[in-house]
């Protein structure tokens, strides 16, 4: 175990899981040297929702056909109750002691222990249970018997680096599931099935949404024609929203000098972060931009404004490109190539609160209206590290700006040091996936150095010219993120207003087909997208067809139907079916998307006067 790992600040709960997690990790090293007692150990931590333990097993290999048995040895430890000891060694004494065990990478760790001051005035520790020992600094349960019954399940076994360095050996990691019980490890393993099946990976192939191509380029997603539908749907929806909230659209290019981001600071502070720069022309080179906020200030600077400019809302879906290492890249979570509801507000001083209350009321308003509602607030802070600008008072009276503005629209958030921008703090939505991992969704920032690197500046009531304060914001994320969150939390199933196909029309039989050729074109003249299923396939089958691809409007056409001029509507999410006058079922799609309606939930009705 890592010397390093200490168990953090938390409730009798959390701590009582980290000593869990942490005692297990021992257990399955015990029970796997019974199996492979020539295996060489390397580090065995506690992490979310389990433990793992990294193995040298040299030429004698251990696979997932082995996982059980080590399962049945961990029960048989954990029912013999042994305790955890922990006792100290002098570094000399612990490398020998290791040596003994001939455990390299132990002893190697050891060393660095030692050399770097961090063995501790009573050497290194180790912990031991039963014939099991091993150099870890705990915390552990007091016996092996106090994990309970059904509580962890060995999920898995994948390849690691020592260290984490590809340079160095390949081991064989474990991976080990542990909650506080059996009730909690089936909750957790029946939430992943699920996570398991709206992974937006999964279902972005199924339903036709984005490709990722390896000769185009890892953390390049390509929009298929559906996938762009609901890329589309969204920015149309932002694009009204912001030109009723006072915003004017801008468009600048995905290219610029390098000399535009060392004037911002972005060179160095976010140069491993950007693509290389490309020569061009003689001692010039350009960069494929990480972020917009350099262009649109060009753009604020380009004319001299006054007070009664402000507030100037620049607003803009623009691409741009950040070198995410391959790693860290994961469908459209994380990408290398993005859309970005971007938008820069530049005000006065007394505007701020305003602005950000405006803003922070959108934001309220797209995760209502697209029921994301399991996030929380953050308000990101600044630390001492040299990527901050050095402007302690500008920083703590920034800072205190945002804080009140929250406390005064009674916002509950929780504050974090050290994730601020590196030009002002900022509020971060961290919205919690199917399995409870949290993520940044999009931010909003109160920037008070770039109108000083810029020389922005607008003329007051005074005469006199005076810096802008600036606040970015992105509420609705990227194009890949947002989406990638969409596809998760709705499995998939768009309302109607987002949807790829709008309408299926679904003819009995043939001689229905002209009436539901006619309806077809009656929706797409008003713009809907609606097909017709004219394939060869039986009923059934039509109607199957539309629910795998989450259709969320069935239109049925009998003989019945055609003679009453009507359709009989089945809903992706409701059993019941209705049969409405096809005027009527045609205003009641008129209203759920020119009203944005949720549909995809089945708590929605339709809207049918």
């Amino acid at each position: 175990m890592n010397q390093d790992d200490v168990c953090g600040q938390g409730s009798d709960e959390d701590q009582f899981l980290y000593r869990l997690r942490h005692s297990l990790a021992h257990i399955m090293a015990q029970a796997v040297l019974e199996l492979r007692p020539n295996a060489k150990l390397a580090f065995g931590p506690p992490v979310e929702n389990g433990f793992y333990y990294d193995f040298d097993f040299g030429d004698a290999p251990l696979g997932e056909s082995d996982l059980e048995d080590v399962e049945n040895r961990m029960r048989r430890i954990i029912k013999a109750k042994q305790p955890f000891e922990q006792r100290w060694m002098p570094p000399e004494e612990a490398e020998q002691f290791l040596a003994s065990r001939h455990q390299d990478y132990k002893i190697e760790y050891a060393r660095e222990l030692a050399a770097t001051g961090r063995a501790g005035d009573q050497g290194l520790s180790f912990f031991s249970s039963g014939p099991f020992i091993d150099m870890c600094e705990g915390p552990h349960l007091a016996h092996t018997g106090e994990a309970p019954k059904g509580c962890f399940k060995l999920d898995r076994i994948s390849g690691s680096y020592w260290r984490g360095d590809e340079k160095r050996p390949m081991l064989t990691r474990i991976y080990g599931l542990a909650f506080e019980s059996q009730d909690a490890l089936k909750d957790f393993l029946e939430r992943r099935k699920l996570a398991m099946e709206r992974d937006h990976r999964k279902l972005g192939e199924e339903l036709d949404l984005f490709i990722q191509d390896q000769e185009v380029g890892v953390g390049l997603p390509m929009w298929m024609p559906n996938g762009a539908v609901i890329r589309d749907e969204l920015e149309a929806w932002a694009r009204e929203e912001e030109f009723k909230a006072g915003y004017q659209r801008v468009a600048t290019p995905a290219i610029t000098r390098g000399d535009l981001y060392r004037r911002s600071g972005h060179l160095p502070h976010y140069a491993d972060s950007m693509y290389p720069p490309m020569p061009v022309d003689e001692n010039d080179e350009y960069y494929l931009r990480p972020m917009n906020c350099p262009h649109h200030h060009k753009i604020y600077a380009a004319r001299l404004r006054s007070y009664r400019d402000l507030p100037l809302r620049l607003a803009e879906y623009g691409h741009v490109y950040r070198y995410e290492k391959h790693g860290s890249l994961s469908g459209l979570l994380r990408v290398r190539a993005m859309c970005m509801n971007d938008a820069h507000i530049y005000c006065t001083p007394d505007q701020v609160e305003s602005e950000f209350r405006a803003i922070l009321g959108m934001y309220s308003h797209y995760y209502t209206h697209l029921r994301m509602g399991n996030f929380r607030v953050r308000l990101s802070l600044h630390d001492a590290r040299e990527k901050y600008a050095a402007n302690e008072a500008e920083w703590l009276r920034s800072e205190a700006i945002v804080r009140d503005v929250l406390d005064r629209m009674g916002v509950a958030y929780d504050e974090e040091t050290g994730e601020a921008a590196f030009y002002g703090p900022k509020v971060d939505i961290q919205v919690k996936n199917l399995m409870g991992r949290e993520e940044t969704v999009s931010t909003c920032q109160l920037d008070f150095v770039m109108a000083d690197r810029f020389d922005l500046a607008y003329v007051d009531k005074d005469g006199a010219l005076k810096r802008p304060f600036i606040i970015h914001r992105a509420p609705l994320s990227t194009h890949e993120r947002m989406i990638s969150f969409l596809i998760e939390f709705y499995g998939g199933a768009f309302p109607t207003w987002m949807a790829p196909v709008q309408a299926r029309i679904v003819p009995v039989n043939e001689e229905v087909m002209p009436y539901a050729r006619e309806l077809e074109s009656a929706l797409r003249d008003r713009l809907f997208r609606a097909e017709v299923d004219d394939t060869g396939e039986s009923f059934n089958k039509k109607i199957r067809n539309a629910v795998t691809r989450k259709i969320p409007n069935i239109w049925i056409i009998g003989g019945k139907e055609a003679a009453n001029r009507s359709v009989t509507w089945r809903r992706y999410c409701v059993k019941e079916q209705v049969t409405v006058p096809f005027e009527k079922a045609l205003e009641c799609l008129q209203t759920m998307r020119r009203d944005r309606v949720m549909d995809n939930f089945p708590d929605i009705p339709l809207p049918i006067a």
